[in-house]
Protein backbone atom coordinates (compact mmCIF):
# COMPACT_ATOMS: atom_id res chain seq x y z
CA UNK A 1 0.00 0.00 0.00
CA UNK A 2 1.21 3.45 -0.82
CA UNK A 3 2.32 5.84 1.86
CA UNK A 4 -0.75 7.45 3.39
CA UNK A 5 -0.51 10.71 5.26
CA UNK A 6 -3.86 11.59 6.74
CA UNK A 7 -4.85 15.17 7.43
CA UNK A 8 -1.37 16.66 7.09
CA UNK A 9 -2.71 20.04 6.11
CA UNK A 10 -0.57 21.09 3.17
CA UNK A 11 -2.41 23.86 1.32
CA UNK A 12 -3.36 23.89 -2.34
CA UNK A 13 -0.46 26.24 -2.80
CA UNK A 14 2.00 23.57 -1.73
CA UNK A 15 0.35 21.00 -3.96
CA UNK A 16 0.75 23.37 -6.87
CA UNK A 17 4.41 23.97 -6.01
CA UNK A 18 4.99 20.22 -6.16
CA UNK A 19 3.01 20.04 -9.40
CA UNK A 20 5.08 22.83 -10.87
CA UNK A 21 8.35 21.12 -9.94
CA UNK A 22 7.10 17.95 -11.61
CA UNK A 23 5.78 19.78 -14.65
CA UNK A 24 9.01 21.76 -15.05
CA UNK A 25 11.08 18.58 -15.13
CA UNK A 26 8.65 16.77 -17.43
CA UNK A 27 8.16 19.61 -19.85
CA UNK A 28 11.90 20.16 -20.07
CA UNK A 29 12.81 16.50 -20.50
CA UNK A 30 9.71 14.71 -21.81
CA UNK A 31 7.42 16.99 -23.80
CA UNK A 32 5.29 15.53 -26.52
CA UNK A 33 2.81 16.98 -28.97
CA UNK A 34 -0.82 15.95 -28.62
CA UNK A 35 -2.16 16.47 -32.11
CA UNK A 36 -5.62 15.07 -31.49
CA UNK A 37 -6.63 16.03 -27.98
CA UNK A 38 -10.20 15.82 -26.78
CA UNK A 39 -11.66 19.00 -25.31
CA UNK A 40 -10.99 19.12 -21.57
CA UNK A 41 -12.59 21.32 -18.94
CA UNK A 42 -10.46 23.04 -16.31
CA UNK A 43 -13.02 24.04 -13.68
CA UNK A 44 -15.60 25.61 -16.01
CA UNK A 45 -13.00 26.74 -18.54
CA UNK A 46 -12.80 24.96 -21.91
CA UNK A 47 -9.30 24.29 -23.21
CA UNK A 48 -9.33 24.31 -27.03
CA UNK A 49 -7.78 21.60 -29.17
CA UNK A 50 -4.99 23.93 -30.24
CA UNK A 51 -3.20 26.79 -28.56
CA UNK A 52 -4.70 30.20 -29.33
CA UNK A 53 -2.33 33.12 -29.26
CA UNK A 54 -3.69 35.96 -27.13
CA UNK A 55 -1.57 39.07 -26.70
CA UNK A 56 -3.15 40.52 -23.57
CA UNK A 57 -0.75 41.14 -20.66
CA UNK A 58 -2.02 39.21 -17.64
CA UNK A 59 0.70 40.34 -15.24
CA UNK A 60 4.17 41.77 -14.84
CA UNK A 61 6.55 40.17 -12.31
CA UNK A 62 9.90 41.91 -12.03
CA UNK A 63 11.50 41.70 -15.46
CA UNK A 64 8.96 39.16 -16.75
CA UNK A 65 5.60 39.53 -18.49
CA UNK A 66 2.87 36.87 -18.28
CA UNK A 67 0.51 36.89 -21.27
CA UNK A 68 -3.04 35.58 -21.25
CA UNK A 69 -1.93 33.06 -23.87
CA UNK A 70 0.72 31.75 -21.47
CA UNK A 71 -2.02 30.26 -19.30
CA UNK A 72 -3.35 28.18 -22.20
CA UNK A 73 0.17 27.17 -23.21
CA UNK A 74 0.94 26.08 -19.64
CA UNK A 75 -2.23 23.97 -19.56
CA UNK A 76 -1.22 22.31 -22.83
CA UNK A 77 2.25 21.63 -21.44
CA UNK A 78 0.84 20.03 -18.31
CA UNK A 79 -1.47 17.86 -20.39
CA UNK A 80 1.41 16.87 -22.69
CA UNK A 81 3.38 15.85 -19.59
CA UNK A 82 0.51 13.58 -18.50
CA UNK A 83 -0.74 15.81 -15.66
CA UNK A 84 -4.53 16.02 -15.31
CA UNK A 85 -5.64 19.65 -15.28
CA UNK A 86 -9.27 18.95 -14.36
CA UNK A 87 -8.70 19.65 -10.67
CA UNK A 88 -7.15 23.09 -11.18
CA UNK A 89 -8.76 26.40 -12.07
CA UNK A 90 -7.23 28.87 -14.49
CA UNK A 91 -6.60 31.16 -11.52
CA UNK A 92 -4.53 28.47 -9.78
CA UNK A 93 -2.49 27.82 -12.92
CA UNK A 94 -2.07 31.56 -13.41
CA UNK A 95 -0.84 31.77 -9.81
CA UNK A 96 1.76 29.10 -10.57
CA UNK A 97 2.96 31.10 -13.57
CA UNK A 98 3.38 34.11 -11.31
CA UNK A 99 5.43 31.99 -8.90
CA UNK A 100 7.63 30.69 -11.72
CA UNK A 101 8.32 34.23 -12.95
CA UNK A 102 9.10 35.36 -9.40
CA UNK A 103 11.64 32.53 -9.05
CA UNK A 104 13.16 33.26 -12.46
CA UNK A 105 13.41 37.01 -11.75
CA UNK A 106 15.23 36.47 -8.48
CA UNK A 107 17.43 33.75 -9.97
CA UNK A 108 18.87 36.45 -12.21
CA UNK A 109 19.11 38.87 -9.29
CA UNK A 110 21.03 36.20 -7.35
CA UNK A 111 23.39 35.65 -10.32
CA UNK A 112 22.24 32.09 -10.98
CA UNK A 113 23.64 31.40 -14.43
CA UNK A 114 22.16 29.14 -17.08
CA UNK A 115 24.06 28.20 -20.23
CA UNK A 116 22.30 29.61 -23.30
CA UNK A 117 24.18 27.06 -25.41
CA UNK A 118 22.81 24.23 -23.28
CA UNK A 119 19.25 25.57 -23.55
CA UNK A 120 19.50 25.99 -27.32
CA UNK A 121 20.93 22.50 -27.66
CA UNK A 122 17.98 21.13 -25.75
CA UNK A 123 15.54 23.16 -27.88
CA UNK A 124 17.11 21.45 -30.93
CA UNK A 125 16.43 18.08 -29.33
CA UNK A 126 12.86 19.07 -28.46
CA UNK A 127 12.09 20.18 -31.98
CA UNK A 128 13.50 16.96 -33.41
CA UNK A 129 11.25 15.00 -31.03
CA UNK A 130 8.27 17.13 -32.04
CA UNK A 131 9.00 16.68 -35.75
CA UNK A 132 9.05 12.91 -35.27
CA UNK A 133 5.41 13.22 -34.19
CA UNK A 134 4.42 15.36 -37.18
CA UNK A 135 6.15 13.08 -39.71
CA UNK A 136 8.90 15.66 -40.14
CA UNK A 137 6.52 18.46 -41.10
CA UNK A 138 7.72 21.81 -39.72
CA UNK A 139 4.65 23.46 -41.26
CA UNK A 140 2.32 21.25 -39.22
CA UNK A 141 4.40 21.85 -36.10
CA UNK A 142 4.27 25.64 -36.53
CA UNK A 143 0.53 25.46 -37.13
CA UNK A 144 -0.02 23.49 -33.94
CA UNK A 145 1.93 26.03 -31.89
CA UNK A 146 0.44 28.98 -33.81
CA UNK A 147 3.84 30.31 -34.87
CA UNK A 148 4.57 32.18 -38.09
CA UNK A 149 8.04 30.78 -38.72
CA UNK A 150 10.67 28.43 -37.35
CA UNK A 151 12.89 31.23 -35.98
CA UNK A 152 10.02 32.69 -33.95
CA UNK A 153 9.14 29.21 -32.66
CA UNK A 154 12.72 28.46 -31.63
CA UNK A 155 13.03 31.76 -29.77
CA UNK A 156 9.80 31.15 -27.86
CA UNK A 157 10.91 27.61 -26.96
CA UNK A 158 14.24 29.04 -25.80
CA UNK A 159 12.58 31.61 -23.53
CA UNK A 160 10.16 29.04 -22.07
CA UNK A 161 12.93 26.56 -21.30
CA UNK A 162 15.27 29.19 -19.91
CA UNK A 163 12.59 30.62 -17.62
CA UNK A 164 11.68 27.14 -16.38
CA UNK A 165 15.31 26.25 -15.74
CA UNK A 166 15.93 29.51 -13.85
CA UNK A 167 12.84 28.94 -11.72
CA UNK A 168 13.91 25.37 -11.00
CA UNK A 169 17.42 26.44 -9.99
CA UNK A 170 16.05 29.19 -7.72
CA UNK A 171 13.68 26.73 -6.00
CA UNK A 172 16.57 24.32 -5.59
CA UNK A 173 18.74 27.01 -4.03
CA UNK A 174 16.01 27.83 -1.49
CA UNK A 175 15.46 24.25 -0.35
CA UNK A 176 19.13 23.25 -0.50
CA UNK A 177 19.83 25.64 2.33
CA UNK A 178 17.22 23.98 4.55
CA UNK A 179 18.48 21.50 7.16
CA UNK A 180 16.70 19.71 9.98
CA UNK A 181 17.82 18.51 13.41
CA UNK A 182 16.84 15.26 15.17
CA UNK A 183 14.90 17.33 17.70
CA UNK A 184 12.85 18.95 14.92
CA UNK A 185 12.11 15.51 13.51
CA UNK A 186 10.91 14.33 16.92
CA UNK A 187 8.70 17.40 17.33
CA UNK A 188 7.24 16.91 13.85
CA UNK A 189 6.35 13.30 14.62
CA UNK A 190 4.91 14.02 18.06
CA UNK A 191 2.59 16.73 16.80
CA UNK A 192 0.82 14.27 14.50
CA UNK A 193 -2.18 12.73 16.35
CA UNK A 194 -1.76 8.96 16.78
CA UNK A 195 -4.85 8.19 14.67
CA UNK A 196 -3.50 10.38 11.85
CA UNK A 197 0.07 9.08 11.62
CA UNK A 198 1.24 7.92 8.20
CA UNK A 199 1.04 4.30 7.15
CA UNK A 200 4.13 2.88 5.44
CA UNK A 201 3.65 0.10 2.92
CA UNK A 202 5.31 -3.30 2.88
CA UNK A 203 9.05 -3.04 2.36
CA UNK A 204 11.79 -5.56 1.69
CA UNK A 205 15.32 -5.99 0.42
CA UNK A 206 16.19 -7.89 -2.74
CA UNK A 207 19.38 -9.87 -3.34
CA UNK A 208 20.54 -11.05 -6.74
CA UNK A 209 23.16 -13.23 -8.39
CA UNK A 210 23.71 -12.38 -12.06
CA UNK A 211 25.46 -14.27 -14.84
CA UNK A 212 25.79 -13.13 -18.44
CA UNK A 213 26.30 -15.69 -21.22
CA UNK A 214 29.63 -15.06 -22.93
CA UNK A 215 30.14 -14.19 -26.58
CA UNK A 216 32.65 -16.44 -28.31
CA UNK A 217 35.82 -14.98 -29.85
CA UNK A 218 34.70 -16.30 -33.24
CA UNK A 219 31.41 -14.37 -33.02
CA UNK A 220 33.17 -11.17 -31.96
CA UNK A 221 35.54 -11.46 -34.93
CA UNK A 222 32.61 -12.08 -37.30
CA UNK A 223 30.98 -8.83 -36.15
CA UNK A 224 34.25 -6.89 -36.48
CA UNK A 225 34.80 -8.24 -39.99
CA UNK A 226 31.26 -7.28 -41.00
CA UNK A 227 31.77 -3.70 -39.82
CA UNK A 228 35.09 -3.55 -41.68
CA UNK A 229 33.25 -4.58 -44.85
CA UNK A 230 30.72 -1.77 -44.41
CA UNK A 231 33.59 0.70 -43.87
CA UNK A 232 35.47 -0.51 -46.94
CA UNK A 233 32.37 -0.32 -49.15
CA UNK A 234 31.80 3.32 -48.18
CA UNK A 235 35.43 4.40 -48.53
CA UNK A 236 36.32 2.48 -51.68
CA UNK A 237 33.02 2.15 -53.55
CA UNK A 238 31.20 5.32 -52.50
CA UNK A 239 28.37 3.46 -50.76
CA UNK A 240 26.10 5.49 -48.49
CA UNK A 241 26.95 5.20 -44.80
CA UNK A 242 23.50 6.51 -43.94
CA UNK A 243 21.77 3.81 -45.99
CA UNK A 244 23.86 1.08 -44.42
CA UNK A 245 22.92 2.39 -40.97
CA UNK A 246 19.22 2.27 -41.90
CA UNK A 247 19.46 -1.31 -43.18
CA UNK A 248 21.99 -2.88 -40.82
CA UNK A 249 22.41 -0.89 -37.58
CA UNK A 250 20.88 -2.52 -34.52
CA UNK A 251 20.60 0.75 -32.60
CA UNK A 252 16.81 1.38 -32.35
CA UNK A 253 17.39 5.01 -31.39
CA UNK A 254 19.23 6.04 -34.54
CA UNK A 255 18.88 3.42 -37.29
CA UNK A 256 15.81 5.07 -38.83
CA UNK A 257 17.73 8.37 -38.95
CA UNK A 258 20.71 6.90 -40.75
CA UNK A 259 22.57 6.37 -37.49
CA UNK A 260 22.79 10.11 -36.77
CA UNK A 261 23.61 11.66 -33.40
CA UNK A 262 24.87 15.11 -32.43
CA UNK A 263 27.51 15.11 -29.69
CA UNK A 264 28.60 18.09 -27.62
CA UNK A 265 32.05 18.22 -26.03
CA UNK A 266 30.70 20.11 -23.02
CA UNK A 267 27.66 17.89 -22.50
CA UNK A 268 28.49 14.16 -22.40
CA UNK A 269 25.74 12.08 -23.95
CA UNK A 270 27.11 8.78 -25.21
CA UNK A 271 29.32 6.27 -23.42
CA UNK A 272 32.98 7.16 -22.90
CA UNK A 273 34.42 4.92 -25.66
CA UNK A 274 31.97 6.35 -28.21
CA UNK A 275 32.76 9.98 -27.31
CA UNK A 276 36.52 9.48 -27.23
CA UNK A 277 36.48 7.86 -30.67
CA UNK A 278 34.26 10.55 -32.20
CA UNK A 279 36.20 13.48 -30.72
CA UNK A 280 39.51 12.09 -31.99
CA UNK A 281 38.34 11.98 -35.63
CA UNK A 282 38.46 14.40 -38.57
CA UNK A 283 35.51 15.37 -40.75
CA UNK A 284 34.75 12.68 -43.35
CA UNK A 285 36.66 10.00 -41.45
CA UNK A 286 35.21 6.56 -40.64
CA UNK A 287 36.55 4.84 -37.54
CA UNK A 288 37.78 1.30 -37.23
CA UNK A 289 35.37 -1.03 -35.37
CA UNK A 290 35.39 -0.52 -31.58
CA UNK A 291 33.56 -2.02 -28.64
CA UNK A 292 31.29 -0.50 -25.96
CA UNK A 293 28.93 -2.10 -23.46
CA UNK A 294 26.22 -1.83 -26.12
CA UNK A 295 28.05 -3.79 -28.83
CA UNK A 296 30.44 -3.04 -31.71
CA UNK A 297 30.40 0.24 -33.66
CA UNK A 298 31.87 2.16 -36.52
CA UNK A 299 31.47 5.96 -36.62
CA UNK A 300 31.37 8.35 -39.57
CA UNK A 301 32.16 11.94 -38.54
CA UNK A 302 29.93 14.00 -40.80
CA UNK A 303 30.39 17.57 -39.55
CA UNK A 304 32.14 19.54 -36.80
CA UNK A 305 30.28 22.69 -35.69
CA UNK A 306 32.30 24.29 -32.91
CA UNK A 307 31.71 22.13 -29.85
CA UNK A 308 29.14 19.98 -31.66
CA UNK A 309 29.94 16.89 -33.72
CA UNK A 310 27.41 15.41 -36.15
CA UNK A 311 28.14 11.70 -36.40
CA UNK A 312 26.54 8.62 -37.88
CA UNK A 313 27.18 5.15 -36.54
CA UNK A 314 26.38 1.52 -37.17
CA UNK A 315 25.90 -0.79 -34.19
CA UNK A 316 26.04 -4.57 -34.44
CA UNK A 317 25.28 -6.95 -31.58
CA UNK A 318 27.08 -10.29 -31.32
CA UNK A 319 24.86 -13.35 -31.10
CA UNK A 320 25.00 -15.49 -27.99
CA UNK A 321 25.69 -19.17 -28.65
CA UNK A 322 23.17 -21.66 -27.27
CA UNK A 323 26.00 -23.42 -25.46
CA UNK A 324 26.86 -20.20 -23.57
CA UNK A 325 23.22 -19.74 -22.54
CA UNK A 326 23.01 -23.31 -21.30
CA UNK A 327 26.26 -22.95 -19.35
CA UNK A 328 25.06 -19.83 -17.50
CA UNK A 329 21.69 -21.39 -16.63
CA UNK A 330 23.26 -24.62 -15.42
CA UNK A 331 25.77 -22.80 -13.22
CA UNK A 332 23.02 -20.75 -11.56
CA UNK A 333 20.90 -23.85 -11.03
CA UNK A 334 23.82 -25.57 -9.31
CA UNK A 335 24.31 -22.54 -7.05
CA UNK A 336 20.60 -22.49 -6.25
CA UNK A 337 20.71 -26.12 -5.11
CA UNK A 338 23.74 -25.42 -2.90
CA UNK A 339 22.07 -22.40 -1.28
CA UNK A 340 18.90 -24.33 -0.51
CA UNK A 341 20.98 -27.21 0.89
CA UNK A 342 22.78 -24.78 3.21
CA UNK A 343 26.19 -25.46 1.64
CA UNK A 344 26.69 -21.74 0.89
CA UNK A 345 24.84 -18.55 1.75
CA UNK A 346 23.22 -16.43 -0.93
CA UNK A 347 25.47 -13.52 0.09
CA UNK A 348 28.68 -15.54 -0.25
CA UNK A 349 27.58 -16.99 -3.58
CA UNK A 350 26.86 -13.49 -4.89
CA UNK A 351 30.31 -12.24 -3.85
CA UNK A 352 31.92 -15.30 -5.44
CA UNK A 353 30.25 -15.58 -8.86
CA UNK A 354 27.85 -12.68 -9.55
CA UNK A 355 28.83 -10.63 -12.59
CA UNK A 356 26.90 -7.55 -11.48
CA UNK A 357 29.78 -5.56 -10.00
CA UNK A 358 27.92 -3.33 -7.54
CA UNK A 359 25.51 -5.83 -6.01
CA UNK A 360 28.08 -8.62 -6.11
CA UNK A 361 30.42 -6.73 -3.78
CA UNK A 362 27.49 -6.15 -1.41
CA UNK A 363 26.54 -9.81 -1.16
CA UNK A 364 23.87 -9.44 -3.83
CA UNK A 365 22.06 -6.44 -2.32
CA UNK A 366 20.17 -4.58 -5.04
CA UNK A 367 20.11 -0.79 -4.73
CA UNK A 368 16.79 1.03 -5.10
CA UNK A 369 17.38 3.38 -8.07
CA UNK A 370 14.82 5.89 -6.78
CA UNK A 371 15.81 6.23 -3.12
CA UNK A 372 19.44 5.05 -3.48
CA UNK A 373 19.09 2.85 -0.38
CA UNK A 374 18.44 -0.90 -0.30
CA UNK A 375 14.76 -1.05 0.67
CA UNK A 376 11.91 -1.38 -1.83
CA UNK A 377 8.30 -0.52 -1.12
CA UNK A 378 6.16 -3.08 -2.94
CA UNK A 379 3.71 -0.62 -4.46
CA UNK A 380 6.52 1.58 -5.79
CA UNK A 381 8.71 -1.20 -7.12
CA UNK A 382 9.53 -1.53 -10.81
CA UNK A 383 6.71 -3.71 -12.25
CA UNK A 384 9.13 -6.19 -13.81
CA UNK A 385 11.07 -6.69 -10.57
CA UNK A 386 7.80 -6.94 -8.62
CA UNK A 387 6.56 -9.71 -10.92
CA UNK A 388 9.78 -11.63 -10.28
CA UNK A 389 9.64 -11.50 -6.46
CA UNK A 390 5.94 -11.19 -5.65
CA UNK A 391 5.52 -14.89 -4.80
CA UNK A 392 8.79 -15.24 -2.86
CA UNK A 393 8.65 -15.62 0.90
CA UNK A 394 11.49 -14.26 2.98
CA UNK A 395 14.57 -16.44 2.49
CA UNK A 396 13.20 -18.17 -0.63
CA UNK A 397 15.44 -18.36 -3.72
CA UNK A 398 13.80 -17.84 -7.10
CA UNK A 399 14.04 -20.09 -10.11
CA UNK A 400 16.58 -19.01 -12.74
CA UNK A 401 15.20 -15.85 -14.39
CA UNK A 402 16.18 -14.51 -17.81
CA UNK A 403 15.99 -10.83 -18.78
CA UNK A 404 17.52 -8.22 -21.05
CA UNK A 405 19.11 -5.13 -19.51
CA UNK A 406 18.78 -1.59 -20.92
CA UNK A 407 21.74 -2.27 -23.21
CA UNK A 408 20.02 -5.29 -24.72
CA UNK A 409 22.37 -7.79 -23.09
CA UNK A 410 20.86 -11.16 -22.12
CA UNK A 411 21.35 -12.05 -18.45
CA UNK A 412 20.29 -14.80 -16.07
CA UNK A 413 19.80 -14.31 -12.34
CA UNK A 414 18.63 -15.69 -9.04
CA UNK A 415 16.69 -13.51 -6.59
CA UNK A 416 16.05 -13.69 -2.87
CA UNK A 417 13.94 -11.55 -0.52
CA UNK A 418 15.07 -10.61 2.99
CA UNK A 419 14.23 -8.17 5.81
CA UNK A 420 10.56 -7.99 4.84
CA UNK A 421 8.54 -5.47 6.89
CA UNK A 422 4.77 -5.57 6.45
CA UNK A 423 2.56 -2.49 6.18
CA UNK A 424 2.46 -0.61 9.48
CA UNK A 425 1.66 2.66 11.20
CA UNK A 426 4.75 4.87 11.39
CA UNK A 427 7.08 4.01 14.24
CA UNK A 428 9.56 6.73 15.22
CA UNK A 429 12.51 4.41 15.86
CA UNK A 430 11.90 1.99 12.99
CA UNK A 431 10.96 4.60 10.37
CA UNK A 432 13.16 7.49 11.44
CA UNK A 433 14.63 8.16 7.99
CA UNK A 434 11.20 8.31 6.33
CA UNK A 435 9.82 10.54 9.08
CA UNK A 436 12.87 12.76 8.75
CA UNK A 437 12.18 13.18 5.02
CA UNK A 438 8.55 14.13 5.73
CA UNK A 439 9.65 16.64 8.36
CA UNK A 440 12.30 18.06 6.02
CA UNK A 441 9.75 18.44 3.23
CA UNK A 442 7.42 20.35 5.54
CA UNK A 443 10.28 22.64 6.55
CA UNK A 444 11.19 23.14 2.90
CA UNK A 445 7.61 24.11 2.09
CA UNK A 446 7.67 26.63 4.92
CA UNK A 447 10.97 28.04 3.66
CA UNK A 448 9.52 28.44 0.17
CA UNK A 449 6.40 30.04 1.64
CA UNK A 450 8.44 32.53 3.68
CA UNK A 451 10.78 33.34 0.78
CA UNK A 452 7.84 33.90 -1.53
CA UNK A 453 5.98 36.18 0.89
CA UNK A 454 9.09 38.32 1.36
CA UNK A 455 9.99 38.51 -2.33
CA UNK A 456 6.45 39.40 -3.40
CA UNK A 457 6.64 42.51 -1.23
CA UNK A 458 10.12 43.39 -2.54
CA UNK A 459 9.35 42.88 -6.25
CA UNK A 460 7.45 45.01 -8.74
CA UNK A 461 4.27 43.06 -9.49
CA UNK A 462 1.23 44.25 -11.44
CA UNK A 463 -1.76 41.99 -12.12
CA UNK A 464 -4.18 43.08 -14.85
CA UNK A 465 -7.71 44.06 -13.90
CA UNK A 466 -9.17 41.01 -15.66
CA UNK A 467 -7.29 38.70 -13.27
CA UNK A 468 -7.64 40.61 -10.01
CA UNK A 469 -10.78 38.69 -9.10
CA UNK A 470 -8.73 35.49 -8.67
CA UNK A 471 -8.59 34.12 -5.14
CA UNK A 472 -4.82 33.71 -4.96
CA UNK A 473 -3.08 31.68 -2.26
CA UNK A 474 -0.25 34.22 -2.25
CA UNK A 475 -0.47 37.97 -1.84
CA UNK A 476 0.04 38.82 -5.52
CA UNK A 477 -2.29 41.82 -5.21
CA UNK A 478 -0.30 43.11 -2.19
CA UNK A 479 -3.41 43.81 -0.16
Amino acid sequence: MQLKIKNLKFSIKYSLIALSLLASVQTIFAQEIILEEETETVKDTVIPNQAIKVDGVAAVVGDYIVLDSDIDKNILQLKAAGVSTKEFSRCQIFGKLLEDKLYAHHAIQDSISISDLEIRSYVDQQIQQFLAQTNGSMEELLKFYNQDNEKEFREEMFEINKSQRLASEMQKKIVDEVEITPEEVREFFNKIPKDERPTFGTELKVLQIVLEPKVTEEEEQRIINQLKEYRKDVLENGASFSSKAVFYSQDPGSASKGGKYTLNRKKPRMVKEFRETAFSMEEGEISEPFKTDFGYHIIYLEKIRGQEYDVRHILLLPKIANSSVAEAKEKLEEVRVKIEAGEISFEDAAKEISEDEESGKLGGLLRNPVTQDFSFELTKMDPELYSQIQNLKEGDVSEVISEQDRKGALKYKLLMVKDRTDEHIADYAKDYLKIKELALNEKRFKAIDKWQDEKIMDTYIKVSESHRSCDFNSNWLKQ
